[in-house]
Protein backbone atom coordinates (compact mmCIF):
# COMPACT_ATOMS: atom_id res chain seq x y z
CA UNK A 1 0.00 0.00 0.00
CA UNK A 2 1.27 3.52 -0.77
CA UNK A 3 1.70 5.98 2.11
CA UNK A 4 -0.34 8.30 0.90
CA UNK A 5 -3.61 5.47 0.86
CA UNK A 6 -2.07 4.27 4.26
CA UNK A 7 -2.73 8.08 5.28
CA UNK A 8 -5.82 8.34 3.72
CA UNK A 9 -6.88 4.83 5.57
CA UNK A 10 -6.27 6.52 8.90
CA UNK A 11 -7.58 9.89 8.66
CA UNK A 12 -11.01 8.76 6.38
CA UNK A 13 -11.47 5.31 5.50
CA UNK A 14 -14.54 6.56 3.59
CA UNK A 15 -12.26 8.20 0.73
CA UNK A 16 -10.16 5.19 0.14
CA UNK A 17 -10.78 3.48 -2.74
CA UNK A 18 -13.64 6.07 -3.55
CA UNK A 19 -13.12 6.00 -7.47
CA UNK A 20 -13.98 2.09 -7.77
CA UNK A 21 -17.53 3.01 -4.72
CA UNK A 22 -20.68 2.77 -6.11
CA UNK A 23 -23.94 5.08 -5.34
CA UNK A 24 -24.60 2.59 -2.74
CA UNK A 25 -21.24 2.82 -1.76
CA UNK A 26 -21.32 6.48 -0.91
CA UNK A 27 -24.43 6.67 0.60
CA UNK A 28 -23.69 4.76 3.15
CA UNK A 29 -20.28 6.93 3.63
CA UNK A 30 -22.19 10.06 4.19
CA UNK A 31 -24.86 9.15 6.00
CA UNK A 32 -21.82 7.68 8.49
CA UNK A 33 -19.83 10.96 8.44
CA UNK A 34 -23.08 12.90 9.15
CA UNK A 35 -23.46 9.99 11.78
CA UNK A 36 -20.01 10.22 13.42
CA UNK A 37 -20.57 13.72 14.83
CA UNK A 38 -22.72 11.82 17.61
CA UNK A 39 -19.48 10.78 19.55
CA UNK A 40 -18.29 14.12 20.23
CA UNK A 41 -21.55 15.17 21.61
CA UNK A 42 -21.38 11.78 23.19
CA UNK A 43 -18.26 12.61 24.84
CA UNK A 44 -19.62 16.31 25.91
CA UNK A 45 -22.61 13.76 27.30
CA UNK A 46 -20.58 11.80 29.54
CA UNK A 47 -18.15 14.54 31.00
CA UNK A 48 -21.32 16.41 31.93
CA UNK A 49 -22.60 13.39 33.29
CA UNK A 50 -19.68 12.83 35.57
CA UNK A 51 -19.36 16.59 36.80
CA UNK A 52 -23.16 16.96 37.83
CA UNK A 53 -23.05 13.42 39.15
CA UNK A 54 -19.71 14.27 41.75
CA UNK A 55 -21.73 17.73 42.23
CA UNK A 56 -24.57 15.74 43.56
CA UNK A 57 -27.15 16.81 40.48
CA UNK A 58 -27.17 13.20 39.53
CA UNK A 59 -29.48 13.67 35.98
CA UNK A 60 -30.96 10.42 34.63
CA UNK A 61 -31.93 11.81 31.26
CA UNK A 62 -27.89 12.00 30.60
CA UNK A 63 -27.87 8.60 31.07
CA UNK A 64 -30.25 7.85 29.28
CA UNK A 65 -28.83 10.06 26.30
CA UNK A 66 -25.72 8.06 26.03
CA UNK A 67 -27.29 4.67 25.50
CA UNK A 68 -29.60 6.54 22.69
CA UNK A 69 -25.99 8.41 21.34
CA UNK A 70 -24.03 5.11 21.77
CA UNK A 71 -26.54 2.42 20.04
CA UNK A 72 -27.21 4.33 17.00
CA UNK A 73 -23.40 5.66 16.42
CA UNK A 74 -22.39 2.14 16.49
CA UNK A 75 -24.67 0.75 14.29
CA UNK A 76 -24.38 3.39 11.44
CA UNK A 77 -20.90 2.38 11.96
CA UNK A 78 -21.44 -0.93 11.26
CA UNK A 79 -22.29 -0.01 8.19
CA UNK A 80 -19.89 2.09 6.91
CA UNK A 81 -17.06 -0.24 8.36
CA UNK A 82 -18.85 -2.63 5.54
CA UNK A 83 -18.21 -0.17 2.77
CA UNK A 84 -14.51 0.80 3.80
CA UNK A 85 -13.27 -2.82 5.18
CA UNK A 86 -12.26 -1.43 7.93
CA UNK A 87 -13.37 -3.80 10.69
CA UNK A 88 -11.76 -6.07 12.43
CA UNK A 89 -10.33 -8.87 10.47
CA UNK A 90 -8.21 -11.81 11.12
CA UNK A 91 -6.35 -12.36 7.80
CA UNK A 92 -3.33 -14.45 8.48
CA UNK A 93 -4.20 -16.45 5.50
CA UNK A 94 -5.99 -14.40 3.56
CA UNK A 95 -3.21 -11.88 2.85
CA UNK A 96 -1.73 -13.90 0.92
CA UNK A 97 -4.61 -15.35 -1.42
CA UNK A 98 -4.88 -14.67 -5.10
CA UNK A 99 -7.30 -11.42 -5.77
CA UNK A 100 -9.21 -13.49 -7.18
CA UNK A 101 -9.86 -15.62 -4.40
CA UNK A 102 -10.16 -12.70 -2.10
CA UNK A 103 -12.87 -11.40 -3.34
CA UNK A 104 -14.87 -14.47 -3.60
CA UNK A 105 -14.09 -15.38 0.00
CA UNK A 106 -15.22 -11.01 0.42
CA UNK A 107 -18.18 -12.36 -1.66
CA UNK A 108 -19.26 -15.12 0.28
CA UNK A 109 -18.81 -13.97 4.03
CA UNK A 110 -20.85 -10.66 2.75
CA UNK A 111 -24.04 -12.43 1.58
CA UNK A 112 -24.00 -15.89 2.42
CA UNK A 113 -23.38 -15.21 6.06
CA UNK A 114 -23.18 -11.24 7.27
CA UNK A 115 -26.38 -10.23 5.35
CA UNK A 116 -28.63 -13.13 6.43
CA UNK A 117 -27.87 -12.79 9.88
CA UNK A 118 -28.80 -9.28 9.42
CA UNK A 119 -32.29 -9.84 7.51
CA UNK A 120 -32.99 -12.14 10.47
CA UNK A 121 -31.98 -8.91 12.95
CA UNK A 122 -34.34 -6.32 10.84
CA UNK A 123 -36.84 -9.21 10.74
CA UNK A 124 -36.70 -9.87 14.66
CA UNK A 125 -36.58 -5.72 15.37
CA UNK A 126 -39.48 -4.81 13.88
CA UNK A 127 -41.48 -6.28 15.98
CA UNK A 128 -39.89 -4.85 19.03
CA UNK A 129 -40.10 -1.29 17.44
CA UNK A 130 -43.66 -1.83 16.59
CA UNK A 131 -44.70 -3.20 19.95
CA UNK A 132 -42.70 -0.38 21.70
CA UNK A 133 -44.17 2.38 19.71
CA UNK A 134 -47.88 0.95 20.38
CA UNK A 135 -47.09 0.74 24.16
CA UNK A 136 -45.61 4.37 24.06
CA UNK A 137 -42.66 3.32 25.57
CA UNK A 138 -40.52 5.60 27.90
CA UNK A 139 -37.98 5.45 30.49
CA UNK A 140 -38.23 3.39 33.55
CA UNK A 141 -36.90 6.88 35.36
CA UNK A 142 -39.57 9.66 36.03
CA UNK A 143 -36.17 12.11 34.92
CA UNK A 144 -35.02 9.86 32.41
CA UNK A 145 -35.19 10.01 28.24
CA UNK A 146 -39.25 9.52 27.36
CA UNK A 147 -40.51 8.16 23.84
CA UNK A 148 -38.33 5.34 24.36
CA UNK A 149 -39.87 3.87 21.44
CA UNK A 150 -37.79 6.29 18.49
CA UNK A 151 -34.68 4.42 19.81
CA UNK A 152 -36.22 1.05 18.66
CA UNK A 153 -37.04 2.13 15.65
CA UNK A 154 -33.71 3.42 14.82
CA UNK A 155 -32.21 0.30 16.24
CA UNK A 156 -34.61 -1.49 13.31
CA UNK A 157 -33.64 1.22 10.30
CA UNK A 158 -29.98 0.72 11.00
CA UNK A 159 -30.15 -3.16 10.31
CA UNK A 160 -31.55 -2.04 7.10
CA UNK A 161 -28.80 0.76 6.56
CA UNK A 162 -26.43 -2.61 7.22
CA UNK A 163 -27.78 -4.63 4.72
CA UNK A 164 -27.92 -1.81 2.17
CA UNK A 165 -23.79 -1.33 2.70
CA UNK A 166 -23.82 -5.12 2.88
CA UNK A 167 -25.52 -5.45 -0.65
CA UNK A 168 -23.45 -2.24 -2.10
CA UNK A 169 -20.13 -3.99 -0.72
CA UNK A 170 -21.01 -7.09 -2.51
CA UNK A 171 -22.09 -5.53 -5.60
CA UNK A 172 -18.46 -3.87 -5.62
CA UNK A 173 -16.74 -6.99 -5.43
CA UNK A 174 -18.89 -9.00 -7.42
CA UNK A 175 -17.76 -6.50 -10.50
CA UNK A 176 -14.13 -7.71 -10.32
CA UNK A 177 -15.13 -11.22 -11.29
CA UNK A 178 -17.82 -10.36 -13.39
CA UNK A 179 -20.50 -7.89 -14.83
CA UNK A 180 -23.24 -7.63 -12.12
CA UNK A 181 -26.35 -7.62 -13.94
CA UNK A 182 -29.38 -8.06 -11.72
CA UNK A 183 -30.16 -11.99 -12.18
CA UNK A 184 -26.06 -12.40 -11.34
CA UNK A 185 -26.21 -10.61 -8.25
CA UNK A 186 -29.64 -12.58 -7.02
CA UNK A 187 -27.86 -15.83 -8.11
CA UNK A 188 -24.71 -15.20 -6.59
CA UNK A 189 -26.51 -14.22 -2.96
CA UNK A 190 -28.72 -16.84 -3.38
CA UNK A 191 -29.04 -17.30 0.51
CA UNK A 192 -29.70 -13.25 1.31
CA UNK A 193 -32.03 -13.26 -1.81
CA UNK A 194 -34.31 -16.67 -0.69
CA UNK A 195 -33.85 -15.35 3.14
CA UNK A 196 -35.53 -11.62 2.01
CA UNK A 197 -38.16 -13.25 -0.38
CA UNK A 198 -39.24 -15.42 2.47
CA UNK A 199 -39.89 -12.61 4.62
CA UNK A 200 -41.93 -10.84 1.89
CA UNK A 201 -44.41 -13.82 1.10
CA UNK A 202 -44.38 -14.87 4.86
CA UNK A 203 -45.68 -11.36 5.23
CA UNK A 204 -47.98 -11.20 2.39
CA UNK A 205 -49.59 -14.50 3.15
CA UNK A 206 -50.07 -13.51 6.89
CA UNK A 207 -51.26 -10.41 6.08
CA UNK A 208 -53.89 -10.96 3.51
CA UNK A 209 -55.29 -13.49 6.11
CA UNK A 210 -55.18 -11.21 8.61
CA UNK A 211 -57.42 -8.59 6.28
CA UNK A 212 -59.45 -11.47 4.79
CA UNK A 213 -60.44 -13.33 8.31
CA UNK A 214 -63.26 -12.22 11.04
CA UNK A 215 -61.72 -9.51 13.75
CA UNK A 216 -62.81 -12.42 16.11
CA UNK A 217 -59.52 -14.68 14.74
CA UNK A 218 -56.78 -14.10 17.00
CA UNK A 219 -53.39 -13.60 15.25
CA UNK A 220 -51.95 -16.80 16.79
CA UNK A 221 -55.21 -18.79 14.92
CA UNK A 222 -53.72 -17.43 12.01
CA UNK A 223 -50.50 -18.53 12.25
CA UNK A 224 -51.90 -22.40 12.46
CA UNK A 225 -53.46 -21.96 9.40
CA UNK A 226 -53.10 -24.83 6.91
CA UNK A 227 -51.07 -22.94 4.98
CA UNK A 228 -48.51 -22.71 7.28
CA UNK A 229 -48.33 -26.14 7.86
CA UNK A 230 -45.46 -28.80 7.00
CA UNK A 231 -45.51 -30.99 4.43
CA UNK A 232 -43.74 -34.54 5.63
CA UNK A 233 -41.40 -35.84 3.21
CA UNK A 234 -39.91 -38.89 5.02
CA UNK A 235 -38.77 -38.18 8.48
CA UNK A 236 -38.45 -34.08 7.25
CA UNK A 237 -41.04 -31.61 7.57
CA UNK A 238 -40.87 -28.74 5.22
CA UNK A 239 -42.90 -25.81 5.67
CA UNK A 240 -45.26 -24.92 2.70
CA UNK A 241 -44.33 -21.32 2.71
CA UNK A 242 -40.40 -22.23 2.55
CA UNK A 243 -41.75 -24.50 -0.95
CA UNK A 244 -43.46 -21.32 -2.09
CA UNK A 245 -40.82 -19.08 -1.48
CA UNK A 246 -38.30 -22.06 -3.16
CA UNK A 247 -40.36 -21.34 -6.30
CA UNK A 248 -41.15 -17.38 -5.82
CA UNK A 249 -37.14 -16.88 -5.62
CA UNK A 250 -36.41 -19.27 -8.77
CA UNK A 251 -39.07 -17.52 -10.75
CA UNK A 252 -37.40 -13.90 -9.44
CA UNK A 253 -33.79 -14.74 -11.03
CA UNK A 254 -35.16 -16.18 -13.62
CA UNK A 255 -37.84 -13.21 -14.54
CA UNK A 256 -34.25 -11.28 -13.67
CA UNK A 257 -32.36 -12.49 -16.45
CA UNK A 258 -35.25 -12.53 -18.93
CA UNK A 259 -35.40 -8.68 -18.36
CA UNK A 260 -31.32 -8.39 -18.97
CA UNK A 261 -31.40 -10.16 -21.69
CA UNK A 262 -34.04 -7.93 -23.18
CA UNK A 263 -31.57 -4.99 -21.96
CA UNK A 264 -28.60 -6.74 -23.89
CA UNK A 265 -30.54 -7.26 -26.97
CA UNK A 266 -31.91 -3.24 -27.09
CA UNK A 267 -27.87 -2.09 -27.11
Amino acid sequence: MEPADEIIKLSDPGEKDRAVHNRGDRGIVWVSNAAAWLFPILMVAICAQVVLRSSGFNQAWLDDLQWWLYGAAVLVGIGYAVTTTSHVRVDILFDNYSEQKKTKIEIFGLVWLFLPFIILCWDVTVHYAISSVIADEGSDSPNGLHNLWFLKVVMNVSFAFIGIAIWAAYVRFLDKLTEPLLWKQLLWAFPSTMFLINLIVFYSIWWFLRLTTPADVTDREIGRMPIFGEWEVGVEEIPYTIIITTVVTLLVIAGAWLMDRRKEARF
